[in-house]
């Protein structure tokens, strides 16, 4: 009964209410594609920097986390390569060289990470290969091939089929010299790794350094995302003596900005709450001016004053929820369509490659976030239909049923 005089009451006044519901409306389903496109850049930062080197987890020896010299290799990796692939969770799997060293053309030279791989196990586990803009990702059987980034490619003034210097130490110390050709240039989300990194094949280290097989990094990718926390755990009982860690260990700052985004969203949510709420009040307020001396003639029958206040809170509570349902499914309707297509910012290229986000955003909000913003939006109307509740409870029925 309480509940339908609150709904009437909301509607007496069609165009104060529409007016309220409209600015709810608009403020929420803005609000959430706003959260929906912060999210989808934080998701592109964390593909990319998966997709592009770190694989959903790494294995290293531990002295190798440390300094990263050639003689830090796993122990009998072939042995943990097996082991590895006996994981049904397991998608791909690289075993990866690492070596620090120059990288040399007749014009420049460059400090670069040298990344020698085994292609076809590499393109299961990152997606360097898609990312090839000129030339190809080691399609010929041609020898000492190359293939690096955009950014030191133009450091380097090379081209496709350009001859470029490697040199590097061996197990002795000794500096090693190679000359290889350029096969491939690739161009992924982040300037500062194409600038730095390189890949030629394994085989082809393992013989200017005069060694047997060995390996630095094992890089995993997993069937699905969620599967990273209990795959670790399985790999870190079974090889204790090894460095194992998943992306979010290897990325420290990426995980950082991941347990923060929520609260940052909920607060940025907050705010446009906030702000909405002194235009509740105003309204509710009007609302119970101009119904003076009609909650004084209630009062006045006997209604007691808990239920004028439990009223003011309902009318507020539902025309706050009127416009919170029709901003979720405003916002929730754009974000899909936006979704969708995505948002196309290769206008801003240079400046996302700086913090390694793709030029095409696709906004999404996880499910969880909904519920959530529910609950702020009830808070929020009981928050702004209090003082008017308070002033229409605190009416003396004489005085106001004189009112006109």
């Amino acid at each position: 009964m309480l509940f339908i005089l609150a709904w009437r009451n909301i509607w007496r006044n069609k165009k104060r209410s529409l007016i309220i519901i409209a600015a709810i409306t608009a403020g929420l389903s803005c609000g959430l594609f706003a959260s929906a496109v912060m999210y989808g850049m934080y998701e592109s930062l964390i593909n990319s920097t998966i997709d592009r080197e770190l694989g959903h987890i790494q294995i290293h020896s531990i002295k190798f986390e440390d300094e990263k010299i050639l003689n830090d290799t796993i122990p009998d990796f072939k042995s943990v390569l097996n082991e590895i692939k006996k994981l049904p969770e397991i998608s791909g799997l690289s075993s990866r060289v690492i070596i620090e060293g120059m990288c040399s053309s007749a014009s420049s030279s460059r400090g670069v990470k040298i990344n020698g791989i085994i292609p076809e196990d590499e393109s299961k586990v990152t997606t360097i290969q898609k990312q090839i803009t000129e030339g190809s990702y080691f399609n010929s059987n041609l020898p000492s091939e190359v293939v690096i980034g955009n950014k030191l490619a133009e450091n380097l003034d090379v081209k496709i089929k350009s001859k470029i210097v490697l040199s590097f130490q061996d197990f002795e110390g000794n500096i090693v010299y190679a000359a290889f050709k350029v096969a491939g240039i690739y161009r992924t989300e982040s300037s500062l790794y194409d600038q730095s990194v390189i890949f030629v094949k394994q085989n082809e280290l393992f013989s200017l350094l005069n060694s047997k097989d060995f390996s630095h990094e094992i890089s995993l990718r997993l069937n699905s995302f969620q599967q990273v926390d209990s795959v670790y755990s399985k790999l870190s009982k079974t090889f204790p003596t090894l460095s194992v860690k998943d992306w979010k260990l290897l990325a420290p700052e990426i995980k950082v900005y991941y347990d923060i985004l929520d609260i940052q969203l909920y607060f940025f949510m907050g705010i446009i709450l906030f702000a909405l709420l002194f235009g509740i009040t105003n309204t509710m307020l009007m609302s119970v001016i101009e119904r003076i001396r009609e909650i004084g003639i209630l009062i006045a029958l006997g209604m007691k004053r808990s239920k004028i206040f439990l009223m003011i809170i309902i009318e507020t509570i539902a025309l706050s929820l009127v416009g919170g349902i029709a901003g979720l499914i405003i916002g929730v309707t754009v974000i899909e369509i936006v979704n969708s297509t995505g948002i196309n910012l290769s206008a801003f290229t240079e400046g996302l490659s700086q913090f390694s986000i793709s030029t095409v955003l696709y906004p999404v909000l996880p499910l969880s976030f909904y519920p959530m913003i529910t609950i702020m939006i009830i808070f929020s109307a009981i928050i702004a239909a209090i003082y008017p509740a308070i002033k229409a409870i605190r009416l003396k029925p004489a005085t106001a049923i004189r009112t006109y």
